[in-house]
């Protein structure tokens, strides 16, 4: 929802919307996102990685396409939703991760 309130070109309907969009991302991601990765691993090496992001944006505008309530106008809407998600995405797990335990 705060990326959708964030980057203009993507709509989010509902609290049940966005719980439908983070189901539907979360699977493909585990099981569409590595059938993609492996089939496109000559570019992605060529682009330094670049190319993921090519990836992240065709799943999300699949996702669009797969829950109504949920759309993504544009490509940079997928792009800039792709790059923040990622983001957020990160900076949770950071705070979710369990602390080392210290030698």
């Amino acid at each position: 929802l705060i990326s959708a309130s964030v980057i203009e070109g993507v709509h989010i309907k509902s609290y049940g919307t966005a719980v439908m969009v983070a189901l539907v991302l979360a699977l493909l991601n585990s099981f569409v996102k590595p059938i993609l990765v492996l089939l496109t691993l000559p570019a992605t090496l060529f682009s330094f990685g670049l190319f993921l992001l090519v990836i992240n944006m065709l799943i999300i505008k699949w996702a669009g396409l797969l829950v109504r309530g949920f759309e993504v106008q544009t490509w940079w809407s997928a792009f800039w939703f792709s790059v923040l998600l990622s983001l957020v995405s990160t900076i949770l797990q950071s705070l979710v991760k369990p602390a080392k335990p210290r030698e």
